[in-house]
């Protein structure tokens, strides 16, 4: 079983930055793939971005060019940089890892207000 801890949401004008923080309770450097997905009200949840365990990234293209992913095999830990943040970017923010079987957080909420 394995734990993930999202952090680092919150309210934000349109144009601003945000800085997601993904903590995981084992080892994340054998993970392939860890990525952040979102879910805003009425609609299905959808990929932001998937990071492999050699660096390669991959983005929605609503989110290119302004969310960088990154991860930290020493702290278990993966992260979602948000710039220049847009009120369509609203959503409950979820951290996922596979491994065998695939692990949700518990969802951050971001909130952009126009």
């Amino acid at each position: 079983q394995v734990q993930l801890v999202e952090s680092g949401g919150g309210l934000v004008q349109a144009g601003g930055s945000l800085r997601l923080s993904c903590a995981a309770s084992r080892s994340i450097s054998s993970v392939n793939s860890m990525g952040w997905y979102r879910q805003a009200p009425g609609n299905q949840r959808e990929l932001v971005a998937v990071i492999t365990s050699g660096g390669s990234t991959n983005y929605a293209d609503s989110v290119k060019g302004r969310f960088t992913i990154s991860r930290d095999n020493a702290r278990n830990a993966v992260y979602l940089q948000m710039n220049s943040l847009k009120p369509e970017d609203t959503a409950v923010y979820y951290c996922k890892l596979t491994l065998y079987s695939s692990y949700w957080g518990q969802g951050t909420q971001v909130t952009v207000s126009s």
